[in-house]
């Protein structure tokens, strides 16, 4: 066999490695999708809810836990105001988050929210809620931060439980905060 076939066989394999690997970067979406609702990771919150159509069920009851957890470099403290509530589906529910800067510096974070079971996060509505925006503290501050939520009344007789879980992660390096005047 002459070198030039062995060498044109060789730069074959390789444009073909690199278009297998294009391809499986474009379905790693669809792949991580499927592996979370498997292993109920990871679960999104529904979209937008149309609350003046649908009345609270009375007759039902869904309990609902809270998580609130720093990632790796964040400081703050952070946590929920109470470790669950007993929800009716169909009413609107608030509950607090609380978090506290104890650096010397302004400081950026952004929530990261979760639902389990995946199954049940087509089923949370967020009405209102702290993790759409970045949230600025400067040092020494504490904020109260409200999470305003519907369980739809649609969600499957068969869970009675939900948990909403934050992971706040410190974004000061890509989003520096400005300062208060005066400091």
């Amino acid at each position: 066999m002459s070198e030039a076939l062995s060498t044109r066989r060789l730069v074959t394999r390789l444009l073909l490695v690199v278009v297998g690997m294009f391809g499986f970067g474009f379905a790693l979406v669809p792949i991580y999708d499927v592996m979370c609702q498997a292993f109920g990771i990871n679960g999104k919150t529904a979209g937008a809810y149309e609350a003046g159509l649908q009345t609270s069920d009375e007759s039902r009851q869904v309990r609902v836990q809270f998580l609130a957890t720093n990632a790796a470099d964040m400081v703050w403290e952070f946590r929920a105001e109470a470790d669950e509530l007993v929800v009716h589906p169909g009413a609107s529910t608030q509950m607090l988050f609380v978090a506290y800067n104890p650096t010397d510096k302004p400081m950026t974070a952004q929530a990261i929210p979760s639902v389990a079971p995946s199954k049940a996060a087509a089923f949370f509505h967020k009405t209102e809620c702290f993790c759409f925006t970045q949230q600025v503290l400067q040092p020494g501050e504490r904020i109260e931060m409200p999470v305003r939520f519907i369980v739809d009344r649609a969600l499957p007789a068969d869970v009675k439980h939900l948990t909403l879980a934050y992971t706040l992660f410190d974004i000061t390096a890509s989003k520096p905060p400005v300062a208060q005047a005066g400091q």
